[in-house]
């Protein structure tokens, strides 16, 4: 009676990629609910981030917002390290002065919209003391949301001879952060969903940043040239429902960007590496939007209350019925390639804890009791996996009873009981007889 499924069925293989004739070193794209990689090309190739690193300085700050180990007024003194870093105008920077204070939000804002180093730098002090116990911090949180592949040697992606001499300590002096486009697609995924507030800063195309040297203003010009609403020739890689999230720029690391865009009530995440120019970076990222945009859809496999037509009940023991019907409690919602619904089938599967050794459930039974779960396998090809190892594990919906079944009282089941002490007997009978003929 009982068919327990094993969820291995649904762990993917990886498949050739397509081609869309990009122009970049490694590049991957995700769908940012699920984790679902849809396109993939040398995605564990590990290269340097450059200022994409910043999303793990953003990530570690907002974190800190969050757990109110620092606060957005919060005002900050900035360090000879700092204003000497941020004096470099060859490098992108909002010059500080030492004889005011920035607030925390203040130099965030320049990081994420303008990729200032220095107040990356000022801001890693804020959270770890110094930009050396930041860069563990880095190391540690990057092994926690699941990365693979990367090292972290400072905060803000520079190479670190652009240090001047003051680069984190234990760090090589030429060295520089680096990451797989897989790595560098798993933090963007995290700080996406674990702050989405991020997307309201990195969306931003232009903002004044008032405390310039001799308090002259400093215009920062977003550099995602994608985003809808930036101004002037720009406008040509603009990009309908773009709102983030990073660029990034070395000589070691050529250009890269870490992008993301919704349409339809779908997100996507994109990472190309190691482009040829500035603006190539967003065009290679136009290519994968549109493919994701134009061949996914998110897409309600199965409805609320669905049932599988061979396993729509369980049996129930010491009830006052002998089954209960179970159903999906939600619907089991997914991005699919566009007409591929027919290559999706339902898989249930059934929670061990919940049942009984000879798998039923024991009365009493609550309507709304958890017996296992919905998910699904894919029989398609191109199928890329996920994210993250048990990343199909979050594309389920609980299977739940559908009414509640009350315990038998002592009288029915001492019947049952002797019914079925009677049936063993005349059972054992039976097949001695047929064994004599």
């Amino acid at each position: 009676m009982l068919i327990f499924t094993t969820f291995f069925a649904n762990f993917p293989t990886k498949a050739s990629a397509v081609e869309l004739g990009l122009e970049a070193e490694a590049a991957i794209l995700i769908d940012a609910k699920s984790g679902k990689i849809l396109y993939e090309l040398n995605a564990d190739q590990t290269l340097p981030p450059a200022s994409m690193s910043k999303m793990m300085t953003e990530y570690l700050l907002l974190e800190a917002i969050h757990q109110k180990k620092v606060s957005w007024d919060q005002e900050v003194s900035i360090s000879d390290y700092v204003y000497k870093i941020s004096q470099n105008r060859s490098l992108s920077n909002v010059p500080l002065r030492k004889d005011i204070k920035y607030t925390v939000k203040e130099l965030y804002e320049s990081m994420a919209i303008y990729s200032a180093n220095g107040s990356t730098i000022a801001l890693a002090e804020t959270i770890a003391g110094s930009e050396t116990n930041f860069v563990k911090m880095m190391n540690d949180k990057a092994k926690e949301l699941g990365m693979k592949d990367f090292k972290f040697v400072n905060s803000t992606g520079l190479n670190n001879k652009d240090l001047l001499g003051m680069h984190p300590k234990g760090t090589g002096e030429t060295e520089e952060n680096m990451m797989s486009a897989r790595a560098t697609a798993t933090l963007a995924y995290h700080l996406i969903n674990d702050y989405p507030e991020v997307l309201e800063t990195a969306s931003i195309p232009v903002k004044k940043f008032t405390k310039g040297i001799d308090g002259e203003g400093i215009t920062m010009l977003n550099w995602n040239a994608m985003l809808p609403d930036i101004p002037g020739y720009l406008q040509q890689f603009a990009y309908q429902g773009v709102d983030g999230l990073k660029t990034g720029s070395t000589e070691l690391a050529g250009y890269c960007f870490t992008g993301t865009a919704v349409r339809n009530g779908m997100r996507l995440i994109s990472v190309v590496m190691r482009t040829k120019s500035q603006y190539a970076r967003f065009e290679e990222t136009k290519k994968l939007f549109d493919y994701g945009f134009s061949n996914f859809v998110e897409k309600e496999l199965f409805p609320e209350g669905y049932q599988l037509k061979k396993q729509s009940t369980l049996k129930v023991t010491k009830g006052k019925e002998h089954e209960v019907e179970i159903a999906a409690k939600e619907p089991l919602t997914t991005v699919i390639k566009v007409n591929e619904e027919e290559l999706y089938e339902p898989k249930l599967i059934l929670d061990e804890k919940a049942l009984s050794k000879d798998g039923t459930l024991v009365a009493p039974v609550k309507k709304g009791q958890k017996v296992g779960y919905l998910t699904y396998e894919y029989k398609g090809e191109n199928n890329f996996g996920y994210l993250f190892d048990d990343g199909g594990l979050h594309e389920t919906v609980d299977v739940v009873t559908q009414a509640k079944v009350e315990k038998a009282n002592w009288f029915v089941l001492s019947m049952r009981a002797i019914g079925g002490f009677f049936v063993d007997i005349w059972s054992s009978v039976a097949s001695g007889i047929k064994g004599l003929f």
